[in-house]
């Protein structure tokens, strides 16, 4: 299992609370945040060190969907190269809008989370054959290679 953000600063109670990071309404005024936010910003170092601990400790925790209909899952999410690329993109805009004053994680939400999830869990998006149950393996769109010299090389 890999270590929470938590238990890597040492804050070992928070990392003990069944393995996710704190909500907002748990979360909301810490002065040492703010003392980051202050000296720290954009450049300061990343909360997640990669795509995986975003998604297990911070999106999975915080968004919640009836699965069916119009919301589909798939537990093996990192098996579908669509949905880690578009989860990298969120995990990367989150790191910087959470610096942003007042709206920052509402523009990540209405312009980052919300478009790429109706994507990412839409009926046509790379989870559409699976369940939160059962895996189904992405299957590539087909294509014949082009001619040989039909694109001219660009670097």
């Amino acid at each position: 299992m890999t270590a929470t953000p938590e238990s890597r600063s040492g804050d070992t109670a928070a990392a003990a609370q069944d393995g996710v990071r704190p909500g907002p309404e748990e979360d909301l005024y810490d002065p040492e945040e703010e003392e980051l936010q202050q000296n720290g910003g954009p450049d300061a170092k990343p909360v997640f060190r990669n795509v995986e601990e975003f998604v297990t400790y911070r999106f999975l925790p915080m968004y919640t969907r009836p699965e069916g209909g119009q919301f589909r899952w798939c537990k093996e999410w990192w098996r579908h190269p669509e949905a880690v690329s578009r989860f990298h993109a969120l995990w990367h805009a989150w790191e910087v809008l959470r610096w942003e004053p007042g709206t920052g994680m509402a523009v990540w939400y209405r312009d980052h989370l919300d478009y790429q999830m109706s994507y990412i869990m839409g009926d046509t998006g790379p989870f559409r054959e699976c369940t939160s149950r059962r895996h189904q393996d992405p299957r590539p769109l087909p294509a014949d290679p082009a001619p040989e010299g039909w694109f001219e090389d660009e670097w």
